[in-house]
């Protein structure tokens, strides 16, 4: 019982400095969930709940407005499918590191975002702590950031009244951010290369609103093709 406590601790400390950029997006960004979740006319605990069970970023933001129209359950479903599609090639990328995972499992498959997705991805825990627990802090705090912004949000926003356009540009310059600590971090840089170049061709071809799902296939496609190079590359550093 002490050393399994003793364990987790040490995990989540290891994994807290490594949460720091999501706090900071996710603070201000499910804040400004919660600011427009009250003036739509929801409650604090509506807003809670939806962060607890739903938690899904930008679903929220779009739920809001399936939660104020007409019941459509088909076109929300499409509409959930199409936002979060890009979840499928996530845990495609994580039966690895997950299948060792045991009881934490099902809330690392709930709690994966994209923030949390890209830190497992690409950090390894110090080699005296367990891999599994240090995951399940990552995700835990991203979990909880999320949660305690919009409840902020929703209490700001049931006691002051302003225009937040804008505050969605948040989640963009977290990207930023990780994407950048995410460089510095590695020697090899051809995934992030890979990732961005992809990016880039299928949103000229397909446009903005259709190149997700597109460069999504293109990025798995060229990993698997240089994943031995990339694994041998790895183990040589």
């Amino acid at each position: 019982m002490g050393a399994n406590h003793h364990n987790k601790m040490k995990a989540l400390r290891a994994a807290f400095p490594y949460t720091l950029p999501i706090l900071t997006g996710y603070l201000l960004l499910g804040s400004a969930y919660g600011i427009l979740m009250s003036a739509k006319g929801f409650t604090l605990g509506w807003t809670v709940l939806m962060s607890i069970l739903v938690y899904a970023g930008a679903m929220q933001f779009v739920a809001v407005t399936l939660l104020t129209a007409a019941f459509n359950p088909w076109a929300a479903l499409f509409i959930a499918l199409m936002v979060n599609v890009r979840h499928l090639f996530y845990g495609i990328s994580l039966l690895e590191k997950y299948k060792d995972a045991g009881k934490l499992r099902p809330f690392l498959i709930f709690g994966m975002t994209d923030e949390a997705f890209s830190i497992i991805c690409s950090t390894d825990p110090p080699p005296d702590v367990d891999r599994n627990y240090f995951m399940f802090f990552i995700t835990l705090l991203a979990y909880l950031y999320w949660i305690s912004g919009s409840a902020l949000g929703s209490l700001v926003g049931s006691a002051i009244s302003f225009n937040v356009k804008g505050l969605d540009f948040v989640l963009t310059a977290l990207f930023v951010v990780i994407f950048i600590g995410q460089w510095r971090g590695q020697k090899n840089h051809l995934p992030a290369i890979i990732g961005v170049a992809a990016t880039i061709f299928c949103l000229v071809l397909f446009g903005q609103a259709y190149f997700i799902i597109p460069s999504m296939l293109v990025i798995l496609a060229a990993l698997t093709i240089f994943r031995k190079s990339l694994e041998d590359k790895r183990d040589a550093s």
